[in-house]
């Protein structure tokens, strides 16, 4: 088996069938299984994917987040590689081909999609670095939007790498994201304290720190529909998003910062979360 392909499905039944679907009529020349970790749906998508005869089904019964659904999925696969595909993205033609192509062509162990937006817009946390404290304040400074060029300023979600250009970054999105499974053996699986954001980014820090490099390849596409982002988000969300924010700084930068520098970093974090909840009450 050349790659297993882990899709986590949420009560986003149409869309996770456009995921599958995709896949399906654009993998030609590699061997894969799909396996599909429901999460405890109650949209009706169990009785939907129980029916397909393409993927593999597995049902946890309850949400158990999103790394550790993954993690079900990998421990079941069967595959060299893995690849971590989103339920509300669409893979577009020969994307999965030509990263299998690239890795065993290269010997590159981990790579990362261009991820475009239903507009045609980057998203832009498909290449990028490690939030450390200083990318972290230039970024919410918005230096990066004004520095696009800047090495420095530009750190954050590297503004200065041509979107279009193969290039060596530290971090990719856990949307679709390609790991020989010696990786995994090697830096373990997801780590299950995140639920639901920052996981991809802990796994490619254990990655970076065990000599791998991660490489964005933006010869392979993805659309990511990003179906948590509507207009008005979900509370849960939000401070999900901030919660796995001062997970990874506690598990991967606290002993490397001051205690002065992890206070400034908690109350951003935390007036940053506080901020966000308030702009979100206001929306309709």
């Amino acid at each position: 088996m050349d790659v297993s392909i882990i899709i986590v499905n949420y009560n986003t039944c149409e869309l996770t069938g456009k995921a599958i679907d995709s896949v399906v009529n654009t993998v030609k020349g590699h061997s894969y299984e799909i396996i599909l970790v429901d999460n405890g749906s109650s949209d009706g998508s169990a009785e939907a994917f129980r029916r397909r005869k393409d993927i593999v089904f597995i049902e946890t019964g309850e949400n158990l987040g999103f790394s550790k659904a993954n993690n079900i999925g990998i421990k079941a696969s069967k595959g060299r590689r893995i690849l971590l595909l989103n339920s509300d993205t669409i893979a577009r033609s020969g994307a999965i081909d030509r990263s299998m192509e690239y890795m065993d062509s290269t010997g590159i162990k981990v790579l990362g999609a261009k991820v475009v937006l239903p507009d045609g817009r980057l998203d832009k946390a498909c290449k990028r670095s490690f939030p450390t404290p200083s990318n972290s304040v230039w970024h919410y400074m918005y230096l990066d939007r004004v520095f696009r060029a800047s090495r420095t300023f530009g750190a954050y979600n590297l503004t200065y790498l041509d979107e279009d250009e193969i290039g060596m970054v530290e971090c990719i999105m856990g949307a679709y994201m390609m790991v020989d499974r010696e990786v995994i053996d090697s830096v373990g699986l997801l780590d299950e304290d995140f639920f639901m954001y920052g996981e991809d980014i802990d796994w490619c820090y254990r990655m970076v720190e065990a000599g791998y490099g991660i490489i964005y390849y933006p010869e392979a596409v993805i659309t990511h529909y990003k179906k948590a982002s509507f207009n008005k988000r979900r509370k849960e969300s939000i401070r999900e998003f901030y919660d796995s924010m001062w997970i990874f700084y506690e598990k991967h930068y606290k002993e490397k910062y001051g205690k002065g520098v992890s206070l400034a970093m908690y109350a951003g974090i935390k007036g940053k979360m506080a901020l966000d909840l308030a702009i979100n009450s206001l929306k309709r």
